[in-house]
């Protein structure tokens, strides 16, 4: 990593406040653009609970995108199916890994485990996790930021001693949970809607019973009086959760004997036995989200802007696409190569995603749990004829995050006729995940489009421009002159995406598509068109390639003016 502020009176370029998981993938994001960062953690020790413990594809996409998706993965357990059961009726399996994705495979372990392979990430990159340190005091000008940071106590973590200690930074990012600092600092505070008469109950322990105790597995079942989930967590043990009315039950964390006996009567099961628990814990339910992501320098990540429900696990897999986000944009900025609109379309992205969330998390959390004999009725009838009931009941069909976009992003610029797509099946558009492929390199060998995505050329926030020929052998010198309009901003990597024309040996990277698939991904067949990808895999731009000049009025829109 380098540190360009320091020579202009800054401490580091940027700050990171929290080292839980989006903290600690804030920070790694950074050190893999390059960005000098420091990471301060009240806590002074990793929580030793396992609390959020599964990654799903579309977010491993993204830590594999900054290079620490393998270490994640080396220490999971992969899930390609979940199981459902309503009211003891088995509901059609979902096949959770028949996604198109190179990650098809949930990964479940722990939060502690992810913490740990995390902050061994950070070390690996040069950074330090600073544990015991608490911020205090945040003040922003139009250059940079303020930060007073204080030891906490050596008994009470909450408490602070000695002096404070301030540094300066150009940019903040905090990540340090619901109950943390900047947030409220920044007055994006925010109430709270609490859900009434629901309690979970929560046991982590070394599981036996007739069913399958094999790590590829989920299991859900719905019953009577609420929701249960059987899930893996790392190192021989499972996690045992009872979403339920809390009629009758005791405001504490449950017993051992107090959840094997739900457990059996749930699942059915008067064999099941639960031994040797790590974690029995209880909590009850409220949501909401920040009314902004960020204010001037300072940007939010995960938790510190936002509260979820334990529906479908989507909660922490969310704040790791506002890790990675703000990351390339911040890279983009500090190397002076992007206007004010990439910055302040996180908050755009990520505020208007995480709302569309906490949405779809309520209606999954009242379809679980806030069931009533004729919702459950419908729900039988649905389940004889609805492949995807598991799913729909979960409240997305998506629980992959695959379709996770930002339709409305002031990054976005469609120049492709609507019309004709009416006519084909839906293509991906301006805000959507920039699909994946199989094609082939120069050399024949066997490749993908992702390959050429993320990281393009050993550019770390490198963006892609697909030229497509659209399957028409004349359209090569249609695509060298777009390619050429793009060529001032040296980040911007073109990839010839060629179905028919025959390239040249000085042209761009070919990728051959004798096939289409690539074409057909995109909805590119018949049209020589050109696409722009964002350093995190999502469409910012499409248009003809007979009118590079759009290409070019966008890159100076977005880039600022032409940089080399």
């Amino acid at each position: 990593m380098t540190n360009r502020s320091t020579d202009a009176g800054f401490d580091t370029e940027v700050i990171v406040i929290g080292g839980g998981p989006i903290g600690l993938t804030t920070a790694c994001a950074l050190a893999h653009h390059g960005v000098a960062f420091r990471l301060f953690e009240q806590r002074r020790e990793p929580k030793p609970n396992s609390r959020a413990n599964n990654l799903w594809a579309r977010p491993q996409e993204l830590l594999a995108a900054i290079g620490i998706r393998d270490a994640l993965a080396s220490r999971s357990h992969r899930i390609r199916q979940i199981n459902t059961l309503l009211n003891g009726k088995t509901v059609e399996p979902i096949a959770i890994a028949d996604v198109a994705s190179p990650y098809p495979d949930v990964l479940y372990s722990g939060q502690d485990v992810i913490e740990t392979v995390l902050a061994e990430q950070v070390q690996a990159k040069g950074g330090t996790v600073e544990r015991g340190r608490k911020v205090v005091g945040l003040e922003q000008d139009e250059d940079g930021v303020w930060v007073s940071l204080a030891t906490v106590g050596a008994t009470d973590e909450h408490e602070t001693e000695g002096p404070v200690e301030k540094l300066r930074c150009r940019y903040v990012v905090g990540a340090d949970g619901h109950e943390g600092f900047v947030r409220k600092a920044l007055g994006l505070d925010f109430e709270p809607e609490k859900l009434p008469n629901c309690m979970n109950r929560q046991v982590d322990a070394k599981l036996r019973w007739r069913r399958s105790t094999d790590f590829d597995h989920l299991w859900f079942f719905y019953y009577p009086r609420g929701f249960c989930g059987v899930l893996p967590v790392w190192e021989g043990y499972h996690r045992l959760f009872f979403l339920s009315d809390d009629t009758g039950l005791p405001d504490r964390d449950p017993t051992l004997e107090e959840m094997q006996a739900i457990a059996r009567e749930v699942t059915q099961d008067e064999t099941l036995t639960l031994s040797d628990p790590i974690w029995l814990t209880h909590s009850r339910f409220q949501h909401g989200v920040s009314t902004g992501y960020a204010k001037g320098r300072i940007l939010l990540a995960g938790d510190a802007g936002h509260l979820t429900l334990p529906a479908g696990g989507q909660g922490m897999n969310a704040g790791l696409h506002d890790a990675v986000g703000i990351a390339w944009r911040l890279a983009m900025v500090l190397n002076e190569r992007a206007q004010p609109i990439v910055l302040t379309s996180y908050d755009a992205e990520r505020g208007g995603e995480h709302r569309r969330l906490d949405k779809q998390q309520e209606q999954g959390f009242r379809n679980s749990v806030y069931r009533g004999t004729l919702t459950d009725a419908a729900m039988r009838v649905a389940a004889s004829f609805l492949p995807n009931i598991g799913e729909l009941i979960q409240g997305t069909n998506d629980l992959q995050q695959l379709t996770v976009g930002y339709p409305d992003s002031p990054l976005n610029e469609d120049h492709l006729g609507r019309l004709r797509e009416l006519l084909r099946r839906q293509v991906p558009h301006p805000g959507d995940r920039a699909p994946d492929a199989d094609v082939i390199a120069a050399d024949g060998t066997s490749t993908t489009l992702f390959a050429h995505l993320y990281n393009p050329d050993g550019h770390t926030w490198g963006w892609t421009l697909l030229a497509f020929d659209g399957q028409q052998a004349q359209a090569l010198p249609q695509l060298r002159t777009a390619i050429a309009a793009a060529s001032p901003w040296t980040f911007v990597r073109p990839r010839l995406v060629l179905g028919a024309a025959l390239a040249q040996p000085d042209d761009a990277v070919v990728l051959s598509d004798l096939d289409g698939e690539a074409h057909a991904a995109y909805g590119m067949d018949g049209q020589p068109a050109l696409v722009l990808v964002r350093p995190d895999g999502h469409i910012a731009f499409r248009a003809a390639a007979a009118e590079p000049e759009l290409l070019l009025a966008y890159c100076n829109k977005v880039f600022g003016s032409s940089n080399e």
